[in-house]
């Protein structure tokens, strides 16, 4: 059986610009990686499915691609998990190949989406945790390479770019309704990064709720936590010492956990003095004290409906770029009435 040393000798070149070759590298010359495809036909070496790809012009590897992975923690992990589980289980189901890429931020100062894509030869990727000001997720948005974005969602209309997302207007518009029903008129909201679309979404959907009863979210009405657990906590107990709202609607689980920290070593009860809620449906929301009410996504479906539309939008037969998985209000004893 030849290996890459044979191919590497026949060709008359080094064992790692075969790998480099085989892997799509683009420091390779085209020149170079046709001989090199052909002196592997002839020796009948083909270490992986990278090759076949290259040698037939198509790719049936699609890429997942998660920014801000490595600064999730043990209570938000299995969020990560099902989305990356409904991501595989339609990319199986279609006899696709997954590569994963936990790109953390060094990496992304080094190195561009679009080069990670392009050195492995992928055909489309699905971006997890990617913020839109950055200037790499930019440069693969004007490459007219195909992909689909988690949780994100740009203004502009393209054929080769699709989103997936929960309804984050109507989700926090119904959290927040949930709470003024109760006659709560002073409300935290919570944050998370100020940057992100998902917090411009969920703030949309409170400032509507609060409109409809004849209230105004003002800046000193909230606290911007980064979606963190620790900052939650930490200007929430800030917080607690000037003002005592009626209610802190946190825009995820892991604040909420903050929050409740911050409310209890304040000598205050939940929900007897103050309300909280949450977001996302993490499993630990019910196990709580109290049990947490929250919104609750559907992480699994998301990924497997990124990766769905991504297939589409690479075989060019995508009728809609946008979709929006059910959310599931969970209404449990975190929040109660006020007179």
């Amino acid at each position: 059986m030849a290996t890459i040393k044979d191919v590497a000798r026949e060709a008359g070149v080094s064992i790692s610009i075969v790998s480099k070759a085989f892997n799509n590298y683009p420091d390779v010359s085209e020149k170079t990686k046709k001989r090199i495809l052909e002196v592997a036909k002839q020796l009948n070496y083909s270490p992986n499915l990278v090759a076949k790809n290259l040698s037939s012009k198509k790719t049936n590897t699609i890429g997942l691609i998660s920014s801000g992975f490595l600064d999730s923690g043990v209570k938000d992990s299995n969020n990560s998990f099902q989305l990356f589980k409904g991501v595989y289980t339609a990319v199986e189901q279609n006899q696709y190949d997954l590569a994963i890429y936990m790109i953390d931020s060094q990496k992304q100062k080094s190195k561009s989406y679009a080069a990670f894509c392009k050195e492995r030869n992928i055909g489309g990727a699905i971006l997890v945790g990617v913020r839109t000001d950055d200037p790499f997720f930019l440069e693969l948005i004007g490459s007219e390479f195909p992909c689909v974005l988690v949780d994100v969602k740009i203004a502009m209309d393209c054929e080769y770019i699709g989103s997936v997302s929960t309804d984050n207007v109507a989700a926090t518009k119904e959290m927040a309704r949930h709470l003024l029903e109760r006659n709560h008129k002073d409300i935290v909201v919570v944050t998370g990064k100020e940057e992100t679309w998902v917090n411009t979404e969920r703030l949309a959907g409170v400032r509507e709720a609060m409109k409809e009863f004849g209230l105004v979210l003002r800046e000193g009405d909230i606290i911007h936590a980064d979606f963190t657990e620790e900052k939650a906590y930490e200007l929430t107990a800030g917080f607690l010492k000037n003002r005592k709202p009626t209610a802190f609607l946190c825009f995820s689980d892991l604040m909420a956990l903050g929050v409740i920290k911050a409310v209890k070593e304040a000598g205050l009860s939940i929900p007897e003095d103050v309300s909280v809620t949450g977001f996302d449906g993490l499993l630990i929301s019910e196990f709580t004290q109290p049990a947490l009410t929250t919104i609750e996504q559907d992480f699994f479906e998301m990924g497997r409906q990124a990766a769905l539309m991504l297939q589409r939008l690479i075989n060019g037969n995508a009728e809609e770029t946008s979709i929006q998985i059910e959310y599931r209000f969970v209404d449990r004893d975190s929040v109660g009435e006020r007179e």
